[in-house]
């Protein structure tokens, strides 16, 4: 149920919906919607169906985590898949969503200086494999340190850095704009 009521609190807010709008187009009291996003009741599957059509969503966005806002993956850990006939493996980082447009760059970084990046466009997302070296990178409030093989994803709508920790550093970045 905790989950469910933060999917809801979540989801009404996206929206950007007072309580008592989605209550009133979902035909509810706004204190049995008060409730359920307070993580109390048990509502009942009409209920729910009534909920996602007020917030305009599909029924399986109450019960699928929305992903978190930046990941890592670290070199070595994922899971790879191998060729039959030769030595190669490949380990999916990330899809590209329908319609999306990516933009690929090589970056080269030395120490001694911060590479901030204001906001991008609304929706951009920054993906970074840290090539050779190390270097922090990420959300200007949280990078993450990052050596050779990792991988990073983050919104590029909000501020933004990269910091190369080490001589020599180098990196892949892909800017998809959606």
């Amino acid at each position: 149920m905790q989950a469910l009521s933060a999917a809801l609190r979540r989801e009404r807010r996206r929206a950007d919906l007072s309580l008592s709008e989605v209550a009133r187009r979902a035909d509810l009291s706004k204190s049995t919607l008060s409730q359920l996003e307070s993580g109390i009741g048990n509502p009942s599957l009409e209920t729910l169906w009534a909920l996602c059509t007020a917030l305009g969503i599909p029924f399986g966005q109450l019960f699928d985590p929305p992903p978190p806002r930046t990941q890592v993956i670290r070199a070595g850990s994922g899971a790879a898949v191998a060729a039959e006939q030769a030595d190669y493996r490949v380990l999916l980082l990330a899809t590209c969503p329908p319609g999306a447009r990516r933009d690929v760059y090589r970056v080269e970084a030395e120490p001694g200086s911060v590479r901030r990046s204001d906001p991008h466009a609304p929706g951009v997302v920054e993906h970074v494999v840290v090539c050779a070296g190390r270097a922090l990178v990420g959300v200007a409030e949280e990078p993450v340190e990052l050596g050779p093989g990792d991988y990073i994803v983050y919104p590029g709508d909000v501020p933004h850095l990269f910091e190369a920790l080490e001589p020599g550093t180098w990196a892949v970045t892909v800017s998809e704009h959606v």
